[in-house]
């Protein structure tokens, strides 16, 4: 599977550039907006910056990368709540839940304690979202492959594409983000973070994706801070 970069987008002046090859071609829109089509989209780099990415209403989208990456950041930002259409957008980030619960009757008490109900909540939320029938995006973290399984079989079972948006980050970066929430992970947790999500780049790198997904965005800090909608229509 063929890798091409951020050129598949328009581009604002100057000659026009390289076209990948038909099989791996995205579909183009108007400037700044960018339809991912089958394969490996690397948006890293010095090139020109994409303002959206639009994928087809009803499609699922897995944002993936470190803690303290930036996911939450770009999902809050640029998800909206209604497709093109009018239809839901579900937005499942097992942090919107964490901090539900935080301001719940259980606040006072340790969060290991209830983690397990903070867990099950989003799972439950998830599996309402992908029965849904309409756009969803899914924060995850890297290490839960099952997830993904999961999302591909829902995607497959319902006809719907799925496709990932992938941030690589450094790790200081990352630990960086994690001190700015207030919130991190141990080394120990870390470390398998680092393990699985650098498993995801370097293979989306190579221009494999992981079962089950039909596409894939590769973003580096600066890419997903020019990105200000991750829509559908």
């Amino acid at each position: 599977m063929t890798v091409h970069r951020e050129t598949a987008f328009a581009t604002t002046s100057g000659a026009a550039p390289e076209e990948p090859p038909p099989a791996h071609r995205p579909r183009r829109a108007s400037r700044g907006v960018l339809r991912p089509g089958d394969g490996v989209l690397d948006l890293r780099g010095s090139g020109p910056l994409a303002a959206e990415l639009r994928f087809p209403a009803g499609d699922l989208v897995v944002v993936s990368g470190l803690p303290g990456s930036g996911k939450s950041t770009l999902m809050h930002r640029a998800v909206p709540s209604l497709d093109a259409r009018g239809a839901a957008v579900h937005r499942i980030d097992s942090q919107d839940v964490r901090e539900r619960w935080e301001r719940g009757p259980l606040r006072r008490l340790p969060y290991g304690l209830y983690r397990p109900l903070v867990r099950a909540a989003h799972y439950l939320g998830l599996h309402r979202a992908l029965r849904s029938g309409t756009s969803v995006v899914v924060h995850d973290c890297g290490t839960l492959a099952w997830v993904r399984r999961w999302v591909a079989w829902s995607a497959r079972r319902g006809g719907r594409g799925l496709h990932l948006v992938l941030l690589d980050v450094p790790p200081e970066v990352a630990l960086s983000g994690q001190e700015e929430r207030g919130r991190g992970v141990s080394g120990y947790a870390f470390a398998r973070h680092r393990g699985a999500v650098g498993g995801l780049v370097a293979a989306a790198g190579a221009g494999r994706l992981p079962e089950g997904f039909g596409s894939a965005v590769l973003l580096d800090r600066r890419a997903a801070g020019a990105l200000r909608t991750v829509g559908f229509d």
